[in-house]
């Protein structure tokens, strides 16, 4: 099924990328988010991942004034724009990595089948539910989860394994991830997909929102 986009005006995007913000620094155990005139920074903490900055409608201005300003390996911006538009705005030691799409789902109650030869297994911890599905033999097949942002959940590191794609796993983890927010009193399901899950997602009813460019700060080696 191909993927559509919803038209969404500025302040409803806005709204729905400050509920993917909550539920990802839920999911990742990231810091409280910092509010800044164009959106949020957030400290990750990892080594290529220190912090990010969100911008819901980037302007021109603040992004060249973000990296004008940037001089640390790991400083990311998530930027609900086209690659194309913001592309003229960086400088040297950006690169993009993987675009993404804003979509979100109407929950409800599911109940989807194991395909046979899989097991699946499922747990919740600090309000973030945890799906893993394994083969008979216990090696890793796929995985996602979900976290609460008030009354969404944002969707968050749904993976299969290359070996065992398109054999209804993701949907399994989808719709399992899905009904758990549901039973947890979410009505909304949020999350920022790649292109490869975009299709997946529109199947199982996502509608896109937005487009996010995704980059990154890595300088150029002298």
């Amino acid at each position: 099924m191909p993927a559509t986009v919803t038209s969404t005006d500025e302040a409803a995007v806005g709204t729905l990328v400050r509920a993917w913000v909550d539920g990802w620094i839920v999911s990742r155990g990231a810091s409280d988010p910092i509010d800044r005139p164009w959106g949020w920074t957030i400290d990750a903490g990892h080594v290529n991942h220190v912090s990010r900055h969100v911008l819901p409608a980037p302007a021109e201005a603040d992004v060249r004034s973000l990296v004008a300003a940037t001089s640390a390996p790991g400083t990311w911006l998530k930027l609900f724009a086209t690659e194309d538009t913001v592309r003229p705005w960086l400088g040297e030691g950006w690169h993009f990595d993987a675009p993404g799409y804003l979509m979100t789902v109407p929950l409800a109650a599911e109940r989807p089948a194991v395909p046979a030869g899989y097991t699946l297994t499922t747990w919740t911890r600090s309000g973030v539910t945890r799906v893993l599905v394994r083969t008979a033999e216990g090696h890793f097949a796929a995985r996602g989860q979900i976290a609460p942002a008030g009354p969404a959940a944002v969707a968050d590191q749904i993976e299969t394994a290359p070996e065992h794609q398109r054999r209804g796993l993701g949907s399994l983890v989808m719709r399992t991830l899905q009904n758990a927010a549901y039973e947890a009193g979410a009505t909304t399901g949020i999350l920022v997909g790649t292109p490869e899950g975009r299709s997946l997602y529109a199947s199982l009813g996502w509608q896109t929102h937005a487009p996010m460019a995704s980059l990154y700060f890595k300088p150029t080696a002298a």
